[in-house]
């Protein structure tokens, strides 16, 4: 098969993926409008008015193809999670899985990290999971780095007082720039490990539960690190 034929497979797929995502009561797209105007419906009352239930509720940002967020709510059946990412045709996978399981305790939304505030009110979200995200190493892309100041401060209001955030990466530079600004600006580390697959004592839900191309990382024996943090 050539590139372009390829290519054309898949945006077949991709529109195929859009039109099935719009049939899942797990999804939700709202416009940007919505979210920046206050128009979103769920904001502050996800356990009320979605999920029916006072469980925690715990957010993946950046979620892919929603592997981490389906894989953590079937660990943790009495949680709610929300995976967020702008490409629906990623998450697509996550959300059908959730359906055909029919796990009550999933839902995603397809929007820009940087709306969280709009999506969710404060002290709504018991804990946030950051896997595997670019690490955007160029200097120019530094606001785009999902746990510079600017992230943190948003994540700091919609998350409860005790609420804090796991990164898990590939990236040692993710990693380092990560540790670099939560000890120079006071936040909290609980737990840090460098690579949590050959250190005794990694917690269980980061060593139990691997993405697709976590497990290509580990065939070529990349290191995965993880950072545990509440932010002050």
């Amino acid at each position: 098969m050539s590139k372009y034929q390829e290519n054309i497979v898949g945006s077949k797929n991709k529109l195929k993926r859009f039109k099935e995502n719009d049939t899942f009561s797990n999804v939700i797209q709202p416009t940007r409008e919505e979210i920046t105007e206050n128009k979103f419906p769920y904001k502050g009352k996800w356990n009320s008015n979605f999920f029916k239930n006072d469980a925690p509720i715990i957010l993946e940002l950046g979620c892919g193809k929603g592997e981490y967020t389906v894989a953590l709510a079937k660990k943790f059946p009495n949680k709610n999670f929300i995976g967020i990412d702008i490409k629906g045709a990623r998450f697509w996978r996550g959300a059908k899985t959730a359906v055909e399981d029919e796990m009550k305790n999933v839902a995603f939304i397809r929007s820009q990290i940087e709306l969280i505030e709009g999506m969710f009110a404060e002290n709504e979200v018991s804990e946030i999971w950051i896997t595997f995200p670019d690490p955007q190493i160029k200097y120019k892309r530094t606001k785009h780095r999902m746990t510079n100041e600017s992230f943190l401060a948003s994540y700091k209001k919609v998350l409860k007082n005790e609420g804090t955030v796991h990164l898990k990466t590939d990236s040692e530079f993710m990693h380092g720039y990560t540790l670099g600004l939560l000890h120079g600006a006071g936040h909290e580390v609980l737990y840090a490990n460098h690579d949590v697959y050959k250190n005794e004592g990694s917690p269980a839900d980061v060593t139990e539960i691997q993405t697709f191309y976590e497990s290509q990382y580990l065939e070529v024996n990349k290191p995965i690190t993880y950072i545990h943090f509440k932010i002050k």
